[in-house]
């Protein structure tokens, strides 16, 4: 266990209210922050995303995303490609080295 420096007391704070998943639509959205990341089972990678909503009802929800780049499973290469390739097409650039060209 970790000792979190103060006895916190949860009766005095309310309770974060659940996130649903966002209905299907389109959505204003930038790439805050990513990076390659290694699989739990140590023999691939995703690159790891994280996006704000930045306009309409969801304004400053967060959402994440896992592309499976590197994986055993060609299903699961090919879904984070499409994945991938719709994010290029929005941000405009159709080739990319790196995940900050997206941004």
């Amino acid at each position: 266990y970790v000792l979190i420096g103060q006895t916190f007391d949860a009766t005095a704070v309310e309770p974060l209210g659940t996130y649903e998943v966002l209905p299907p639509g389109k959505y204003l959205v930038q790439i805050v922050a990513s990076e390659m990341r290694v699989t739990k089972d140590g023999r691939g990678q995703y690159l790891y995303l994280e996006l704000d909503v930045l306009e309409g009802k969801y304004t400053g929800r967060k959402l994440f995303d896992r592309l499976n780049l590197v994986n055993a499973n060609p299903d699961t290469v090919q879904i984070a490609q499409r994945t991938l390739s719709s994010i290029c097409r929005a941000v405009g650039k159709m080739q990319v080295s790196n995940s900050e060209q997206l941004t």
